[in-house]
């Protein structure tokens, strides 16, 4: 009759070999590091486990979107309404990412419209965001805001519709593109912690970049997929007409200061220029359009700074400059950096061309305001995950990943002491049946 072997060794063996197995421990991060660039014109990433919805153009027949929810759909040129159910205590952001093909024909009169309007037909007061595009079909986000305050518009509990607009001229694109809807909610403050007035002081002053040997980091193409990083100095590839998306963490206080640079390329022609050759714009948490700014390109260096932001501070939504107003929450700021499509008129584009990422977080992290509920787990702040992603250059796919590596090995640890202790008892049975063994007749 064949032996079996006890349950620890077998438990212990299970142990060992999960955490040998290539996902069991730090190999996942080498993974990451050697994951292949995104190519020019790469798909935008869509959010894991977003629903398909089909917005309307009557709020008749408005599909329902959850606050908290991410929805995809399509959006050709008019209007799309869905409805929302708001409580009454906390601001909300619904943010739509319209994503155009590659090729697609836009100008600058072309765009998208967030707002958010009542059941009888009335705009929320100063909701309303827009964003447009340049030369390029590049993803851009816009925003409508429900911002919690004291004797406002909107404020009561009850339906309200986001209404998502595109406008595009008769000779641009015309056909549906993928639009990514993101409802997220800000809870309101504990009582009596609420500033209501802006800060009276706009910083402007020019970032002092790090000036370090660059590290390579891969942007990713779009929100969901965004490379994190932190302060340092970030070496990755362009090629005309594609966009890369970054992400750094900034805390309540902080300041955030940044540089892209692209470098000579290899030209297919003596002489050429592309007008908005690198463009460079800083979304917010919610994904807001804080800054933006391009310059033009001639295949050799050429280069964006934007001005340091404000200290991140929840009074900034109640300023009148735009660009303050976006810093009212510590998370996530993404940066997605455009080299021009017109760039391939005069370089090869077999051949990327290098770009360096200058970033520097300033500022101590400041004590946070204090919420009625968690603001993390509203998609908000600043903690030991996020600086940790930015150390190690994750995306947040990568960090979920990470984060459920970390969780079976803890489970397997446990597993393995347990059962190494199982294992351990088994043996020291047998060693004393077989000393007794050999004292019986």
């Amino acid at each position: 009759m064949p032996r079996t072997a006890p349950a620890g060794a077998v438990a212990l063996a299970a142990a060992v070999a999960v955490l040998g197995s290539p996902g069991g421990g730090y190999g996942a991060h080498a993974a990451y590091a050697a994951e292949p660039s995104p190519q020019a014109g790469s798909a935008y990433r869509p959010a894991e486990g977003a629903k398909k919805v089909e917005g309307k153009p009557t709020t008749a027949d408005a599909p329902l979107v959850d606050v908290g929810g991410v929805y995809s759909d399509t959006l050709g040129p008019g209007e799309r309404l869905y409805r929302l159910g708001l409580d009454d205590n906390s601001s909300v952001y619904v943010s739509a990412v319209v994503q155009p093909p590659r090729g697609a024909k836009v100008g600058y009169g072309d765009g998208i419209e967030v707002e958010i309007i009542t059941t009888e037909g009335r705009r929320c007061q100063n909701n309303t965001g827009r964003a447009g595009f340049g030369y390029d079909p590049v993803p851009v986000s816009a925003v409508a805001v429900r911002r919690l305050e004291e004797d406002a518009e909107c404020q009561g509990r009850g339906t309200y519709f986001a209404r998502v607009t595109r406008t595009a001229a008769k000779d641009s694109d015309q056909r549906a593109w993928p639009v990514e809807l993101k409802i997220q909610r800000e809870p309101g403050l504990g009582t009596g912690s609420a500033p209501t007035t802006a800060p009276s002081v706009r910083p402007s002053a020019s970032p002092a970049l790090p000036g370090t040997d660059p590290v390579a980091r891969t942007g990713g193409t779009g929100f969901n997929d965004a490379r994190a990083l932190g302060s340092g100095v970030w070496r990755d590839d362009l090629r005309p007409g594609q966009t890369r998306y970054y992400r750094v963490p900034v805390d309540w206080g902080q300041q955030l200061g940044l540089s892209a640079e692209i470098a000579k390329a290899a030209m297919t022609k003596q002489y050429g220029s592309a007008s908005n050759g690198l463009s460079v714009a800083l979304y917010s948490p919610y994904r807001a359009l804080v800054d933006s700014k391009e310059t033009s390109y001639d295949g050799k260096q050429a280069g964006v700074t934007l001005p340091k932001t404000a200290p991140v501070a929840y009074e900034n939504r109640f300023s009148s400059d735009a660009e303050v107003r976006g810093t009212r929450l510590a998370g996530w700021y993404y940066l997605a950096v455009t080299l021009g499509g017109k760039v391939a008129e005069f370089t090869e584009d077999a051949t990327p061309v290098p770009l360096t990422l200058r970033v520097q977080v300033s500022g101590d992290a400041a004590k946070a305001p204090t919420y009625g509920e968690s603001l993390s787990a509203a998609g908000f702040g600043v903690g030991a995950d996020e600086r940790n992603a930015a150390r190690d250059g994750l995306t947040a796919p990568e960090a979920a990943d990470a984060a459920e590596n970390r969780s079976a090995m803890g489970v397997v640890a446990g597993v393995g002491f347990g059962a190494g202790a199982l294992l351990l008892l088994v043996l020291g049975g047998w060693i004393l049946l077989a000393r007794r063994g050999r004292g019986t007749p």
